[in-house]
C-alpha cells in the first residue's frame, strides 16, 4: 500500500512544523520553497495551487532549509527594490535594510549620470539605482570574479547590460579605480562591517560569504581604505552613499571628516543608523 500523496498545503503545514526549530519564519519558508518547486508565485500557490499533488522535489528543498541554508540560495533569487535578482553563494542576499541606501542615492542626485558601485556583489544596488535613472550609466566593482558573473548575468536579465559594466577591482590595491572613468556623481558602498568577534546566525556564517561579511575587530577597516579615496572618486557636487552597522555612525562619520567629507545619516524603517550620505564639505 503506497502512502498517500500530499497536496502542496498539506505539506506545507508540514514543512512549517520541521521549519520551527530552525527559523523564525518557518510558514513563509515553507510557502516560497513549495511556489518554487512548483514554479508559480507565492500568490498563485496561495490564491489556486493549494489542493495541488506536493512536487516531489520539495522535500529535499526543506532539507536544505532545515540546515539553515537561506531560501535565496536554495531558490536562486531574491526580490530587492522591487526588481529580481539571481543570488548564489558568490554574493550576499540583497537585504531589504539596504533599499534605504538606493532610496537615498536617487532623492540626493536625482539627476546622476554617472555612478560607481564599490562591492557591487549581485548588482542589487547599482541595477535598482540605474532602473530608476534611466540616463545614467554605471560600473560596478567587485573582488570576487564569482561575484562579477552574478552580477553581469542580473545586469543583462534586467535590461540594464548596455549601461552597467562589471568590472575587477579590489579598493585595497593602489590604482584600483584608474580604468573604471570616473569621476562619478554618485557612489555607492556597502562593504564589508562585520566585527570578527561577532557570532553570526548561521545561515549567514555558514553560507554567505565571509569576504562580503568581516572588516576586522571592530568592522571598520575596509571604511578606513575606501573613505579617504572617495573625495578623488566624486565629481564636483556628487555624493557618497555607504551602508554601516547599526553602531558605526560616529567612527565611520570621523572617517570621513578627517578626510574633508561631511556626512548625513539615514536611518531604516527600524529607525537604526543604516546609510551614511558622504558629500564634499563646504
Amino acid at each position: 500500500m503506497t502512502d498517500p500523496v500530499l497536496t502542496a498545503g498539506e505539506a506545507i503545514r508540514e514543512a512549517a512544523g520541521l521549519l520551527s526549530a530552525t527559523s523564525d519564519t518557518a510558514r513563509l519558508d515553507a510557502e516560497v520553497l513549495m511556489a518554487h518547486a512548483i514554479g508559480c508565485s507565492r500568490s498563485s500557490l496561495l490564491l489556486s495551487r493549494m489542493r495541488d499533488p506536493a512536487p516531489a522535489g520539495f522535500a529535499a528543498l526543506v532539507a536544505r532549509r532545515a540546515e539553515h541554508e537561506p531560501v535565496a540560495y536554495i531558490t536562486g533569487t531574491q526580490e530587492f527594490f522591487g526588481l529580481p535578482f539571481t543570488v548564489g553563494p558568490d554574493v550576499l542576499i540583497p537585504r531589504g535594510d539596504s533599499e534605504i541606501l538606493v532610496e537615498a542615492a536617487l532623492a540626493a542626485r536625482p539627476a546622476a549620470r554617472a555612478v560607481l558601485d564599490c562591492g557591487t556583489g549581485s548588482g542589487a544596488l547599482l541595477l535598482a539605482v540605474l532602473a530608476n535613472l534611466p540616463e545614467a550609466r554605471g560600473v560596478g566593482v567587485d573582488s570576487s570574479p564569482g561575484a562579477l558573473a552574478v552580477a553581469t548575468g542580473n545586469a543583462e536579465a534586467l535590461g540594464l547590460g548596455a549601461r552597467a559594466r562589471m568590472a575587477l577591482a579590489d579598493w585595497h590595491a593602489p590604482g584600483w579605480a584608474d580604468a573604471l572613468g570616473g569621476p562619478f556623481d554618485l557612489i555607492l558602498a556597502n562593504p564589508p562591517y562585520v566585527e570578527t568577534t561577532v557570532t553570526l546566525d548561521r545561515s549567514v556564517a555558514g553560507y554567505e560569504p565571509a569576504s562580503a561579511l568581516y572588516a576586522g575587530e571592530l568592522g571598520l577597516d575596509d571604511y578606513r581604505v575606501l573613505i579617504p579615496q572617495l573625495p578623488g572618486l566624486l565629481a564636483p557636487g556628487g555624493a557618497a552613499l555607504v551602508e554601516i552597522g547599526h553602531e558605526q555612525a560616529e567612527p565611520v562619520a570621523a572617517i570621513g571628516s578627517e578626510c574633508g567629507l561631511s556626512s548625513r545619516l539615514h536611518r531604516d524603517l527600524g529607525n537604526r543608523p543604516r546609510v551614511l550620505e558622504f558629500s564634499t564639505a563646504a
